[in-house]
Formats: structure tokens, sequence, C-alpha cells
């Protein structure tokens, strides 16, 4: 029998009391095959779904507790993970529930990973474009129930800031709902801009009140054999950011 692919896991580093646990996986180590190589934990790509499955059952081996899956819809809801039946529509969900696994699927879009200090509670948050100028951060951490001083956050892999490509009326947004925004953006020939998702990620924790913040030093465009990206390949999977107490 040949043995299954070694699974490539992310740990964050980052403040978190001991108990709270978080991971993110890549693209190495599953079933699926093509475009979708080869860890792929998304059902809703056009991916082999027995491939999927095969996925999520090794992921699930790894957990306390199968994950609850969103359906992402790239706004600013968030929502209690302990009493979300499987796809609901959120981008954010938080748990004071020991054992339950907050998670979120994304391929370019910023992961925010959030834990309270005493390990009351943790949250984790989608953030592309859309979701960080409608206020999916704020709602995460306003929906977490603990002071925000009280938080520590890790900004999990995410496009990096010399490829993300964006047009003005996506700097526009942002900078509606911040005016100090435009600091992330350098502008390029033809009213393009560079966005830096990781800055605008930070300033919307600052904005919340989380003051310590670790991460942000990926690229999933350019890392093209660790990370599945929408930006550069269109059709392809996606990999998850997930945080959990333990039991």
């Amino acid at each position: 029998m040949t043995a299954a692919p070694a699974l490539d896991l992310i740990e964050p580093d980052w403040a978190a009391p001991p108990g709270v646990r978080a991971l993110v996986t890549t693209r190495r180590g599953g079933a699926s095959h093509g475009r979708f190589a080869s860890f792929n934990l998304a059902a809703h790509v056009g991916d082999d779904p027995a491939a999927v499955a095969c996925n999520r059952a090794r992921l699930r081996s790894l957990l306390p507790a199968e994950p609850v899956w969103l359906e992402q819809v790239h706004g600013a809801t968030a929502v209690a993970a302990d009493a979300a039946p499987p796809g609901t529509r959120a981008d954010a969900a938080v748990t004071r529930v020991r054992g339950t696994v907050c998670a979120v699927l994304s391929a370019d879009c910023l992961p925010v990973l959030l834990a309270d200090r005493r390990g009351r509670a943790v949250g984790i948050a989608h953030a592309g474009w859309r979701g960080l100028a409608a206020g999916v951060i704020e709602a995460a951490v306003a929906r977490i129930g603990v002071p925000p001083a009280a938080l520590v956050a890790w900004l999990g892999p995410a496009i990096g800031p010399g490829v993300y490509e964006v047009g003005a009326e996506v700097r526009a947004a942002l900078v509606a709902a911040d005016a100090g925004a435009a600091a992330a953006f350098a502008e390029r020939p033809g009213g393009k801009f560079l966005a830096d998702l990781y800055a605008l990620g930070r300033r919307r924790l600052a904005a919340a009140g989380v003051t310590e913040v670790a991460g942000g030093g990926f690229c999933t465009f350019t890392e093209r054999d660790r990370f599945f990206s929408y930006r550069r390949e269109g059709t392809t999977g996606r990999f998850a950011s997930l945080i959990w107490m333990d039991r």
C-alpha cells in the first residue's frame, strides 16, 4: 500500500495562551489532482467530491471535532461557531466552547486568527478587500466577547503586497472606511495600485483595539508550490486556517 503523502502544516508563531491551538493547511499532502493538487479542502470549486472528502477526513483526524465550515460570502457577518449549522453564510466565527473548531477557507484573502490571552475564547475571520471594507475584522472582535486589548491576533497566508494589483475602486472603498488606509497602497501605471492586505488587516485590528499582532510573512501568489492562489490560477483549490481550544 502506498503511504499517503506528508501533510505540510503551518503552526502560527504567536503569543496565544496554552490550550489554544491553531494550524493552517497548504496545498501539499492530499488526494486531489490537476488544478486542485493536492490538499484542496473546498467542496464548491469543482474538485472531485471523493477527493475533497478524503482530504477533509485526513484533516479531521488531526482535530478534536469536524471544523465548522462556513459559506463565505465576502461580507462582515460573524457567528458563534458552536451554534452555527454547516453552511452558515458568514465570514467570521468565534467560540467559547472547548473543542469547537473555527475555520475559514482561502486562496489569497487574509485569514485573521484571534485568541483571548486568558484562553476564554477564540475566533477567525476571512478578510479579502470587500470584507475589510465592510468591517469583518471589527465584527469578529466584537463577537468574541472579551475586551479587544485582551486579544492577540495572527495574520495567516494571503497574497503579498508586491503582487496584489487592484483598481482605483478598491482603494476608494477601503479609504472611505479608513482614510489612513491610503498608506497601504502603492500607485502603479494605468490607474492601478498595489495593495498591502497585511497592512490593511493590521490597521483594522488596531482600530478595533487589538494591539498585539503577529504573522503576515507569506505570499500565496508567489509561493506557488505551497499555496493555492485564485489570482494566479483562477480555477484552484482552497486551504484552511483553523483555531480551537483544547478540551
